[in-house]
């Protein structure tokens, strides 16, 4: 798949509004990319609003041209050039009572200024003019962007109600930003928190994500603990705190995982769980359904952490077969952000890194095929025996095959 280019990205997103308007109806950039460049951020997508109805929208661009992704809900995606992406157009609307907590019952084709009243938070709900080059603000989103603010479009706790998910992408929109939350969309998130659940732990992940990755993940796990959603989506990392756990055991913890500089996801969590037992990551990754890779790369690291650490004292064979992991390169980042970067059991890791391959990980002087050849049965001794003949040759015992396969024969024996 093609990386996106944020200029080609741009402008199709203007393409799309002339086109829209060339057609005779209203076109805005709305949402997160008007945010975005008003903070002096590159947006990474774009969205239009528009009064045209989804089957003018795909009248307007072509079928072939055109995916829809939530007719229904008024938004169909337009296709663009391979570096372009998608711009997903979305018609003005006003939604129903959402019955379920996640979405809409029905909506109504409405007007830019019922549209803006209905979405999320005051910096989310800017639309621009891309044509006129001007900002259109229906909901006080500007002045909450100069004040550096997070405040849910109209009633909070409404918002909220909502969509459960927008407790969560309050705290990530505050943590990213490092903007505060308004005193009663704060007060809405904490009253609600209970409520989270109701959202499917796929979208929960997604959120998860985005706060762990970014590097402000730190005021992100704060805000998570002081609002009460982290008891309620985690509640192993909840135990850090608030099971009677040293208040030092916390503070380390968030310090680990503000020391990561760009992490992948599996990374940050085990650095924000490494105090836990590798059950209990999987325990979490299971509440959230994560990837078999996410979940089992991050319980990896974990039940590894307390082996790498001891790095400096291990025998050389059970410390090469560790530095020879796929994931040595995350584990080592892990035990940096935990012990720091003087730690002698890191810097023995690095410089044996640094050796040639040859020199770090030769080729095993004898194979079981070998074994076989020279007429030892395979039976539940096998593994043992390679595995002894390999640790003389890293220590330097052996150095040719026939000294190898006397030490087998010996062994077997």
């Amino acid at each position: 798949m093609p990386e996106l280019d944020p200029a080609d990205q741009r402008a199709f997103a203007l393409e799309v509004a002339e086109t829209l308007r060339a057609a005779g109806y209203e076109a805005l950039w709305a949402g997160g990319c008007v945010r975005d460049q008003l903070l002096g951020r590159t947006p990474k997508d774009y969205d239009v609003a528009t009064n045209a109805q989804p089957q003018t929208i795909r009248q307007v661009f072509g079928r072939e041209r055109t995916i829809a992704v939530g007719a229904a809900f008024g938004v169909i995606a337009v296709v663009g050039p391979k570096t372009a992406g998608l711009v997903e157009v979305t018609t003005f609307r006003e939604d129903a009572q959402y019955s379920d907590g996640r979405r809409p019952d029905s909506v109504t084709f409405s007007t830019a200024e019922h549209d803006a009243q209905r979405r999320d938070f005051t910096i989310n709900g800017l639309f621009y003019d891309p044509l006129a080059q001007r900002v259109i603000d229906y909901v006080g989103g500007q002045e909450d962007l100069r004040g550096q603010t997070v405040r849910a479009i109209g009633d909070a706790r409404r918002r909220f109600s909502e969509d459960k998910l927008r407790l969560l992408r309050a705290v990530r929109f505050a943590a990213t930003f490092q903007f505060s939350i308004e005193a009663e969309t704060l007060a809405a998130v904490g009253e609600m928190a209970a409520e989270l659940p109701v959202v499917s732990p796929e979208r929960i992940a997604a959120e998860m994500r985005r706060m762990l990755v970014d590097g402000h993940r730190v005021r992100a796990v704060e805000l998570l603990a002081e609002t009460g959603l982290m008891p309620v989506i985690a509640p192993e990392i909840a135990a850090i705190y608030a099971n009677g756990w040293e208040k030092s055991a916390w503070e380390e913890t968030l310090a680990a995982a503000g020391r990561l500089a760009c992490p992948d996801f599996p990374l940050a969590l085990a650095a924000l769980c490494h105090r836990l037992a590798p059950a209990d990551i999987h325990t979490l990754a299971r509440r959230w359904k994560l990837s078999n890779h996410e979940r089992e790369l991050a319980a990896w690291l974990v039940e590894q952490l307390p082996t790498v650490r001891r790095a400096a004292e291990l025998p050389w064979p059970v410390l090469q077969r560790l530095l020879i992991a796929v994931h040595i390169e995350p584990l080592l980042e892990l035990l940096e952000a935990v012990e720091g970067e003087a730690h002698a059991g890191l810097r023995l890791c690095r410089e044996r890194l640094a050796w040639p391959i040859a020199k770090l990980n030769p080729p095993p002087l004898v194979t079981g095929d070998d074994l076989i050849a020279h007429g030892l049965p395979p039976g539940k001794n096998f593994r043992t025996i390679l595995d002894q003949v390999r640790d003389a040759q890293l220590e330097g015992k052996l150095t040719t095959q026939a000294e190898a396969l006397a030490l087998a024969k010996q062994l077997a024996n």
